[in-house]
């Protein structure tokens, strides 16, 4: 149980290796890219007391007893990108100028995920993280398994909001 508490907790995390020689298109040409945002995804599983309210502890190993139980539901009571309730906007918004590429990192310890760029797509997609295989091309929504991190590349077209969200809706 300690392992899967651990994950469940938000103490994971990710090391991604991108190739020495750079990421290739599906043609083999070199792709460039201005700026890189890592976006770890986690769900997390708060206690509740009797009045049906978050729990509170001193310190995290004293909610494990609790917290396992929980998570033996695989019902996520919150989640979250990197940690935290709108970790991705205001002060912590990824930003990007009209004509720059982002490479995006998304990794996620426990769930399957399916992120989404309201208002772009990934130009290309290594929905495994593995750059050996040809990247896929113009996803809305990539899907990534579990115990993985993928990556997509988007060059942003025009000025606006965009959001980054798990189509995980229900």
């Amino acid at each position: 149980g300690m392992v899967p508490w651990h994950v469940v907790s938000g103490m994971s995390g990710i090391v991604m290796v991108l190739p020495r020689d750079g990421l290739k298109d599906q043609d083999g040409k070199p792709l460039h890219y201005d700026k890189v945002y890592t976006i770890g995804e986690f769900d997390l599983y708060i206690p509740k007391d009797a009045d049906g309210k978050y729990k509170e502890y001193e310190t995290a190993l004293e909610s494990y007893g609790d917290t396992t139980e929980v998570m033996r539901g695989l019902i996520p009571s919150h989640m979250v990108f990197n940690g935290k309730k709108g970790a991705l906007t205001g002060a912590g918004a990824l930003t990007a100028k009209v004509g720059k590429t982002v490479l995006f990192i998304h990794s996620t310890a426990n769930r399957d995920t399916r992120p989404h760029l309201i208002g772009g797509h990934g130009d290309y997609v290594w929905a495994t993280g593995k750059f050996i295989n040809k990247p896929e091309r113009n996803l809305e929504t990539w899907f990534i398994p579990g115990g993985t991190a993928g990556v997509m590349m988007y060059t942003f077209k025009q000025p606006g909001v965009y959001a980054y969200v798990n189509h995980n809706l229900i």
